[in-house]
């Protein structure tokens, strides 16, 4: 109990085989935030006037493009991992073994949210307000996969939750003296996140967020968190001006979310009365559709 007070041990195993087929705890989890996300924004999307299978459509075009997005702009940024000599570059494509980066994640799924809300008639930042607590929360269990990995902690610490990683573990950085405990960073960015769910939640009703103000806010409170957390991992990472280029990716994010915040607060001073883009309501879709049908009709009579 002593050691267990003292250290956070990390796990001996990373997936559970059930038959014939093994399943990594990272891609479990990674799973489970992305049906969480879709679930939450699908209720927020109907309350807000919106359909909830609206929010299944567009997340046909969100997910594909955030994984994807995800794993490019981790293997940019970890090149060398990859491709060289002694490298095989198919390991670029094994997203089981780790290695999903949110920022290009964010960036890639925002565009895929943009051409699956235009598909469902949905404005983008509708939709974008709608995903903001869901998507905390997938952050946040989706980090649980990396504590099963092994991966994403920081530098060396005396806390009493730093985090054991064995000298055989081919996580441990290299050059250091065996035994020592690490900062935890995974977990630091799982309660950042869950502490963001309740902060965003509460100043989207304190202050009536809409016209995507409430996304710009989850862009600056997160990329926030994420500068000092960033600042203290140990993995390599390409450095730019001295800062990590996760750090400057936080920076630009925080800065996005504060001028799409200024933006929208300038330009949009009213009520959002729908999430849909005007004119592809469903009521206003059911009066086109019945005006067509009635022109189509006084067209067959005067023919006949």
């Amino acid at each position: 109990m002593n050691h267990i007070l003292n250290s956070i041990p990390s796990p001996s195993v990373n997936d559970i085989t059930i038959g014939n087929v093994t399943i990594r705890y990272y891609a479990l989890f990674i799973i489970i935030g992305i049906v969480i996300a879709i679930s939450i924004s699908a209720l927020r999307l109907k309350q807000r006037g919106g359909s909830a299978g609206a929010a299944v459509d567009i997340a046909i075009w969100t997910v594909p493009f955030g994984i994807v997005g995800a794993r490019f702009y981790h293997v940019i940024t970890h090149f060398n991992d990859y491709f060289g000599a002694g490298k095989d570059p198919m390991t670029a494509l094994y997203i089981w073994n780790g290695g999903l980066a949110i920022f290009g994640g964010l960036l890639f799924g925002a565009l895929g949210a943009w051409i699956g809300a235009r598909q469902a008639g949905i404005r983008f930042l509708a939709y974008a307000d709608a995903l903001v607590p869901g998507l905390l929360i997938a952050q946040a269990v989706g980090r649980l996969g990396n504590y099963f990995n092994n991966e994403l902690f920081g530098i060396p610490t005396t806390l009493p939750w730093g985090l054991e990683i064995q000298p055989g573990n081919e996580a441990y950085p290299v050059g250091l003296p065996q035994g020592l405990l690490f900062h935890p960073t995974f977990l630091y960015e799982m309660i950042w996140s869950l502490l963001g769910v309740g902060l965003v939640l509460f100043i989207e009703r304190k202050f009536k967020l809409q016209w995507g103000k409430t996304f710009a806010t989850y862009l600056m409170f997160y990329s926030f968190g994420r500068i000092f957390i960033e600042s203290i991992r140990i993995d390599p990472a390409y450095i730019i001006l001295g800062l990590r280029t996760n750090v400057w990716s936080a920076i630009v994010g925080f800065l996005i979310g504060a001028a799409l915040f200024y933006r929208q607060s300038r330009k949009h001073t009213g009520i959002e009365q729908s999430p849909y883009i005007l004119g592809r309501e469903p009521q206003a879709a059911g009066e086109q559709a019945a005006v067509a049908a009635t022109e189509l009709e006084s067209e067959e009579v005067e023919t006949a």
